[in-house]
């Protein structure tokens, strides 16, 4: 049987094992330190007041540790629908979406030493087939770039070029 009860701190519905009663866990929503109320008792108030010297209440420091706590599964509760939505974006016109206009801009970076397949260099191949793949009329632009990389086979710093593909998609 589970003991249902709200974080003090911040009202998050919070469902624990029976045997986890009157142990005290970090909430997973806020991780504030909370008791974990015994069965039949809501926590909604306010935390337990906390002694300046635990070992008064005959609480040893070993079993306070971290090594001593017995690991619990809590249960968040997941909502059947979708969250509100707060802020809402307006959706282009239609005539705007028929044209092809409300495509996203994409960009696509192919680096020359990434196509390098069992020492045959794939890049002019790799290129064409993505560039066949967006077609022209999604083309934006296409950039040359070139890098350096640590070649961990040769321990040297290499330049290397690739493309950059801004396109709609």
């Amino acid at each position: 049987m589970d003991i249902v009860f709200n974080c003090p701190n911040c009202d998050q519905e919070l469902a624990v094992d029976t045997s986890g009663a009157g142990s005290q866990i970090d909430c997973p929503a806020c991780g504030e330190a909370i008791t974990i109320p015994h069965a039949g008792k809501a926590s909604t108030g306010s935390l337990p007041p906390v002694s300046a010297a635990p070992a008064a209440h005959g609480v040893s420091a070993i079993n306070t540790s971290a090594a001593a706590k017995v690991e619990m599964h809590l249960k968040v509760p997941v909502r059947d629908k979708p969250g509100e939505l707060l802020i809402a974006k307006p959706k282009p016109p239609l005539e705007v979406v028929q044209k092809g206009a409300g495509k996203r801009l994409r960009i696509c970076t192919i680096r020359r030493a990434a196509c390098i397949e069992s020492g045959h260099d794939k890049f002019d191949e790799k290129v064409t087939a993505f560039l066949s793949e967006v077609t022209e009329t999604n083309l934006v632009a296409i950039h040359t770039v070139s890098y350096e990389m640590f070649d961990v086979g040769v321990q040297k710093i290499m330049t290397d070029y690739g493309v950059l593909i801004v396109y709609r998609g």
